[in-house]
C-alpha cells in the first residue's frame, strides 16, 4: 500500500470511529497541499552585491545572510540587461531581450510576444494563487508608487500597491544633482518615523497579510521592494549604521579609463563621479548602504513570518535584484546601465523547500556562472509544474542539490546606448561572462572591444583587447560566436525611446 493510500485508509477508519478531530483535519490538509510548494519571490530594485553573504565587508545584512546560509547563494549570477524594465520582463518571461525586443523603459514585452506565458502565469495554470505586492514588473519610481505602473495584469490574481511617506516626503529629499529628477540622480533622505511608514515597510506588511490569508492554499507571492533605487530613502537609524568616516570610494588605477571604449560608460553618467566632491559621494554611499540594511530588515520580517505561519518547510524562497549597481568603480561610474562586472552581476539566492525541510548541512555558496533566465525553469522544476518549452534558460536544480557539481555555464548581458554627443549612432553593447573571461563588443566591435581575465584581473582594470597577443586573439575568436548566438549585437528593429534607455 502506497503512503498516500495508507494515509487515506487511516482517515476513513478515523471517520468511521468518530475520531477525526480538528488536528487530524489539519494534517490531512497539509498532506493534500504538500506536493505544491509555495513560492516567495523577493525582488529588490538596484541592489548591487553589497551584502555580507557576497563578501561585502561594509554591508550589515544579517537577514539576507541567514537566507543565504540555508539556501544557495549564487555568487556569479548575471542579468540579461541592466535596466529595470528589460531585466524584469526577461526574468518573468524566461526569454532574452532579443526575443522579447525590450531594451528601454517604455516597451511592454507583450507588444512582441502577446501570448507568452509568464512565470507567475505558469503557477496560476497549475492551480496556484498568484499575487504581487510592490514592484515586480517596472514602475516609474517614484512617480507612480501607489499605481500599477508598467505591470502585466494576466500575471496576477491580486495586486497591492502600497504608498508610504517616502512619497509624501519627497520635498525633503536632498538632490546632489538638481538638474536631474530625484529618481535618476544621487539623492537621499534620512527619514523620520518607523519602517512601516515607508513604502517598503508597507510592502512587507501587505505581503505578510497575504501569506497569512493564503497559508492553506499554494501561492506564488511576488514581493517587490523599491529601495535602494534612488532616491535613497530609509529611516534615520539605518544611516546611523554607516558613519561616513568609515566609508571610502572604490579603488582604481589613475589610468583605468584609458583602455575603456567610450560606449562602455553609460550616457547618464559620462562624467566621472558626476563631478561631485568626495564628501557628497560618501554621503551618497552612506545612504545607499542605509537602504540596503533597511531592505534587509524587511526581508527578515518575511522570513520570520514564514516561520511563524509554519510555511518555511514548504516554501521556495527566491531573492534577486533586477541588476547590478555601481558605487563609483572605474574612477567614477555610478548606478546601472553598464556591462562591467558590477552592472551585469547581481544577487541571486534560492532556498528550495526540500533544503529547508531536510535541515541537512550543505555548501551554501555556488561559484558557477548562471543567468537570470534560469530562474523561471528552476522554479517550475522545483514545484513540479509544466513550463513553456521555449524558455531561454535551464533549471538550476542540479546546483541547488550540489553547488559544486560540474556546470558549463556562461552568461550574456546586453545594453543599448542612444546616439548622443559621444556616439553618432545608437550602439548595442553585448557581453559574455565565462568562468574566466568577460568579453564585450560595442556595435559588433565597431565602437570598441573589451576582454578581461578574471583570474588575474577581477576588477576589470586591464583591457586585453587593446593590444591583443596570440592567446588573446584566440580567446576572442572562441568567445565571439558564443556571444552572438545569444545576442546579435545589431541595432534593434523594434521601437526604442532613446530618452528611456
Amino acid at each position: 500500500m502506497s503512503p498516500a493510500t495508507n494515509f487515506g485508509f487511516v482517515i476513513r477508519i478515523a471517520l468511521s470511529m468518530g475520531l477525526l478531530n480538528a488536528s487530524l483535519c489539519c494534517i490531512a490538509e497539509e498532506s493534500s497541499r504538500g506536493s505544491k510548494p509555495n513560492v516567495l519571490f523577493i525582488a529588490v530594485d538596484d541592489l548591487a552585491c553589497a551584502l555580507g553573504c557576497f563578501g561585502d565587508v561594509v554591508a550589515k545584512t544579517p537577514n539576507i545572510d541567514r537566507l543565504a546560509a540555508t539556501g544557495v547563494c549564487f555568487q556569479r549570477a548575471y542579468n540579461q540587461l541592466p535596466l529595470c524594465n528589460p531585466t524584469r520582463a526577461s526574468v518573468m518571461t524566461g526569454l532574452r531581450p532579443d526575443q522579447i525586443k525590450v531594451y528601454d523603459l517604455d516597451r511592454h514585452f507583450r507588444d512582441e510576444v502577446p501570448n507568452v506565458v509568464t512565470l507567475s502565469q505558469s503557477f496560476q495554470n497549475a492551480g496556484y494563487f498568484a499575487a504581487r505586492v510592490g514592484k515586480i514588473y517596472h514602475y516609474n519610481v517614484p512617480a507612480s508608487i501607489g499605481t500599477n505602473g508598467f505591470d502585466d495584469p494576466p500575471s496576477w490574481n491580486q495586486t497591492v500597491n502600497p504608498k508610504g511617506r517616502d512619497k509624501t516626503d519627497e520635498s525633503l529629499v536632498f538632490n546632489a544633482e538638481p538638474h536631474r529628477k530625484i529618481s535618476g540622480s544621487l539623492s537621499w533622505l534620512a527619514a523620520d518615523g518607523g519602517d512601516e511608514e515607508q513604502t517598503d515597510g508597507m510592502v512587507a506588511t501587505e505581503a505578510i497579510k497575504i501569506m497569512s490569508e493564503r497559508k492553506n492554499e499554494p501561492f506564488f507571492l511576488g514581493v517587490g521592494f523599491f529601495r535602494p533605487h534612488t532616491p535613497y530613502v530609509a529611516p534615520r537609524k539605518y544611516f546611523d549604521m554607516y558613519p561616513t568616516e568609515s566609508l571610502r570610494l572604490p579603488y582604481a588605477p589613475e589610468d583605468d579609463r584609458e583602455d575603456i571604449p567610450t560606449a562602455a560608460f553609460a550616457h547618464n553618467c559620462p562624467v566621472p563621479h558626476y563631478s561631485l566632491d568626495e564628501t557628497t559621494l560618501l554621503k551618497a554611499t552612506q545612504a545607499y548602504y542605509a537602504c540596503v540594511s533597511f531592505i534587509d530588515a524587511q526581508v527578515g520580517r518575511l522570513l520570520d513570518s514564514l516561520d511563524h505561519l509554519g510555511l518555511s518547510d514548504n516554501t521556495i524562497v527566491v531573492f534577486w535584484s533586477d541588476h547590478g549597481y555601481h558605487l563609483g568603480e572605474h574612477n567614477g561610474v555610478w548606478q546601472k546601465r553598464t556591462l562591467f562586472e558590477q552592472g551585469a552581476r547581481a544577487p541571486l539566492i534560492i532556498r528550495s523547500h526540500q533544503q529547508k525541510a531536510s535541515k541537512q548541512p550543505m555548501t551554501s555558496t555556488c561559484q558557477r556562472v548562471v543567468e537570470f533566465v534560469d530562474i523561471y525553469p528552476t522554479l517550475t522544476d522545483l514545484a513540479g509544474i509544466p513550463s513553456p518549452s521555449d524558455l531561454a534558460g535551464r533549471s538550476l536544480r542540479p546546483l541547488l542539490e550540489n553547488p559544486l557539481t560540474t556546470w558549463d555555464g556562461f552568461a550574456v548581458t546586453q545594453v543599448m546606448r542612444p546616439a548622443d554627443d559621444r556616439l553618432p549612432d545608437p550602439v548595442m553593447g553585448c557581453s559574455i561572462r565565462t568562468d574566466r573571461y568577460r568579453y564585450t563588443e560595442w556595435g559588433e566591435g565597431k565602437h570598441g572591444v573589451e576582454l578581461y581575465d578574471h583570474h588575474t584581473d577581477p576588477n576589470e582594470f586591464h583591457n586585453l583587447a587593446i593590444k591583443p597577443d596570440a592567446q588573446v586573439t584566440a580567446t576572442i575568436k572562441l568567445l565571439q560566436p558564443l556571444l552572438r548566438s545569444k545576442a546579435s549585437g545589431k541595432k534593434p528593429t523594434a521601437p526604442i525611446n532613446p530618452d528611456r534607455l
